[in-house]
């Protein structure tokens, strides 16, 4: 516990930390301070729990995802529910996916045919 403590948490989210892994047998937490993620989980190992540093995931290439389904962007758009605009901005770096979108994108780029399952509307006959 101490261990996170050190590292920016409070010892209420710390112990709760503890507790959330003890039940589930595992638990992801972003530390506000890490001098040396090596150093983290050294210490961590010292105390009986691995764990590994989780790396931020990385900006999605909209117009590469959008080419490898082979869709418009109007056919993107329609497809998962997105607008036309957003696209063209994310595509020519005018702006970033926000975390949302992102993850949004990455299921998209995992299981594009899932995810179009799961938001097109069901027709009715």
């Amino acid at each position: 516990m101490f261990v996170l403590a050190r590292r920016g948490l409070s010892m209420l989210r710390a112990k709760r930390t503890i507790e959330a892994l003890l039940e589930d047998g595992r638990v992801f937490v972003e530390l506000p301070t890490v001098e040396d993620p090596k150093a983290v989980t050294d210490d961590l190992a010292r105390a009986g729990i691995a764990a590994a540093p989780v790396e931020p995931p990385r900006l999605p290439d909209v117009r590469q995802l959008r080419e490898r389904l082979r869709l418009t962007r109007e056919q993107f758009a329609v497809r998962y529910g997105l607008e036309v605009e957003t696209i063209r901005n994310w595509e020519t770096g005018k702006r970033d996916p926000d975390t949302t979108a992102r993850s949004y994108l990455r299921v998209i780029a995992n299981d594009p045919q899932h995810v179009e399952e799961a938001y097109a509307p069901t027709p009715s006959i």
